[in-house]
């Protein structure tokens, strides 16, 4: 069975439940839509399945007309499922919402089981639970929402919870946080599939990062910081221009006025992640950009990039994508 539509499009098929989530809905329909090759034709078609077409309860004020039932889920390239409130325990952002006996729909549960091999999988937030239940997780890293995680952890022990990250992909079976983390993981498969200059543009129109930085730690609640504590955003943006050369701590400091060990806190607790790996996800992604719209050389690449040598270059983007800069640049700008 054809996982592409008539005019050749990928169907990502979007499996709504009772209680839908419509702001994670939206996100696949808006951000894969958008999606546009070099000439302007549309490059995915999205469907949205139900375990029964028809109305369908979401969290808000209305409903939704689904038209497809389980059917479309063996007639997608890929599925997603996003979080439905039936998801979640009684805590503080939704006391009294009443939860059913049985929140995992059996037949659903089912139906993901029967999955066509190769098909690729994604769960928004709690939807990684349904995954789950189906046995599409089992020994693989996925993550959920970092309220939810213990939960997760105690129900699917055979699954490698990490709680720290924005998504997971292991494998074309892939998971993400909490709602607008669903962003990121769209933008990461589009990427995936078409490359970084498509993502960009989707980003672009939806007023979105291609990229964020970090992980699920920079939006747990804490403590409200200093307000007269300033960002690190001026460092930034400085590293930014800079990164053909090397970078010390001690400069991204000395652009905020600030000790290395102070500067580094701050760091640390407005982009989830340390400078260092800051850095050197910024030369990776000026790497990417570059072996994409560029005919220069790796050697060349590398210095442009601050990596200095070939060598260096290879080593980071295999540590961070898997892949090799000329791999790379073969599925994202041909031979």
């Amino acid at each position: 069975m054809s996982v592409f539509s008539g005019d050749g499009r990928h169907r990502v098929a979007v499996l709504a439940r009772d209680r839908a989530l419509s702001f994670e809905l939206g996100i696949v329909h808006r951000l894969f839509g958008q999606a546009r090759s070099a000439d302007g034709a549309a490059l995915y078609e999205v469907v949205t399945c139900a375990a029964e077409p028809g109305e369908l309860r979401t969290d808000g004020d209305f409903t939704l007309t689904v038209a497809h039932g389980l059917e479309a889920l063996a007639e997608a390239g890929t599925v997603v499922v996003p979080a439905s409130l039936n998801d979640f325990e009684h805590d503080e952002f939704d006391r009294g919402v009443e939860r059913p006996d049985e929140p995992l729909d059996p037949a659903i549960v089912a139906a993901l089981a029967r999955i066509r091999p190769g098909t690729r999988v994604a769960a928004i937030c709690t939807g990684a639970f349904m995954l789950a239940a189906a046995g599409l997780l089992a020994g693989r890293r996925a993550t959920t929402h970092w309220r939810s995680s213990a939960r997760f952890r105690e129900c699917f022990p055979d699954v490698v919870v990490d709680p720290d990250v924005l998504y997971t992909d292991d494998d074309g079976v892939l998971t993400s946080a909490g709602g607008a983390s669903g962003v990121d993981l769209c933008l990461h498969m589009i990427r995936t599939d078409h490359g970084a200059a498509v993502a960009n543009d989707v980003a672009r129109g939806s007023v979105v990062p291609p990229h964020r930085e970090g992980g699920q730690a920079q939006y747990v609640r804490r403590p409200m910081p200093d307000p007269k504590i300033s960002s690190t955003g001026r460092a930034r943006r400085w590293a930014l221009t800079n990164l053909h050369r090397p970078i010390t701590l001690r400069e991204l400091a000395a652009q905020e006025a600030t000790s290395t060990r102070t500067f580094t806190r701050r760091f640390r607790d407005e982009i989830g992640t340390s400078p260092g790996r800051w850095l050197t996800r910024q030369r990776v992604e000026r790497a990417c950009s570059l072996l994409e719209r560029t005919d220069l050389p790796v050697d060349e690449i590398a210095v442009a990039a601050g990596f200095g040598t070939a060598g260096s270059l290879r080593l980071h983007m295999k540590a961070e994508l898997g892949v090799s800069p000329t791999a790379y640049r073969a599925t994202f700008r041909g031979p």
